[in-house]
């Protein structure tokens, strides 16, 4: 699926919205001032998204996986190259030796960031678009992309079709992380997804 230039504008602002948000909240979190870059908009077929990501990232990911329900359902993804989410992780907890690797301190942390992260973003859509989002409590794995992708596709109670890949970058501290937000949907929440987005570009028009 190619998205229209409208709805890739669209997604595009209420993405930057969520990020608006995340990055307040990361920022009082922390006592420094986080930034999240625009964003960078794509959807892609589910079975092409793990292809896509192997040739930009090596080795395992931890990922934060957080599922939504509603008319708007599916599975929502922060996803960091280990490495990156040991900077990261380091960033927020500077009581943290970095020496220690991705401890269960540094995954708690990551699960945290993403956890807000996440219901920023997804709670954009719900408020403005005016659909109840329901979320479930985040998980963190560290993982292949290959096995991420088939664990998550093969619990998923719909069947996920679409990807909506959202490339991103937090930058804290003078210091730059790339990571991936990723939706995962179903044809049927997808459909609605494109349906809310117009209705809500024509309220903005009016």
């Amino acid at each position: 699926m190619v998205l229209t230039i409208p709805q890739k504008d669209a997604l595009t602002e209420l993405i930057n919205i969520g990020y608006g948000r995340a990055a307040s909240a990361l920022s009082e979190l922390t006592g420094y001032r986080v930034v999240l870059e625009v964003p960078q908009v794509a959807i892609h077929e589910i079975d092409k998204v793990a292809p896509l990501l192997a040739t930009v990232i090596n080795g395992e990911v931890a990922a934060v996986n957080q599922v939504f329900s509603g008319p708007i359902a599916g599975n929502a993804l922060l996803l960091l190259e280990e490495d990156a989410a040991i900077v990261l992780s380091g960033l927020f907890d500077q009581e943290r030796a970095p020496t220690r690797g991705f401890d269960a301190s540094a995954r708690e942390v990551i699960t945290e960031i993403g956890n807000i992260l996440l219901n920023a973003c997804l709670g954009v859509f719900g408020n403005l678009l005016h659909v109840q989002v329901a979320f479930a409590v985040p998980r963190l794995h560290v993982e292949t992309v290959d096995d991420l992708f088939t664990s998550i596709t093969g619990d998923a109670a719909e069947k996920l079709t679409y990807a909506l890949m959202i490339q991103t970058r937090f930058s804290l501290r003078t210091s730059d992380v790339s990571g991936y937000l990723i939706i995962i949907l179903g044809i049927t929440s997808l459909d609605r997804l494109m349906r809310e987005l117009e209705h809500w570009e024509g309220r903005q028009l009016e």
